[in-house]
């Protein structure tokens, strides 16, 4: 999602009030955020938790990975 709203990972970083490291590792699923980061990832982006859990979003970018 980050990506198809061309945010960089620096600037979803700042805006979420995380480290870009952590950031790095949630989107390479080394890092198993809380529901309540979850919440602050999808507050930055400015989508619902849910979309985070859709499964044709996850199949689609499994597949342009």
């Amino acid at each position: 999602m980050r990506k198809e709203k061309r945010i960089t990972q620096e600037d979803f970083a700042t805006d979420s009030g995380f480290d870009r490291g952590y950031i790095s590792g949630v989107e390479r699923g080394v890092r198993n955020p809380s529901a309540l980061v979850l919440e602050r990832l999808a507050e930055a982006l400015n989508v619902d938790v849910s979309e985070f859990f859709d499964r044709q979003k996850a199949e689609d970018f499994k597949q342009s990975v």
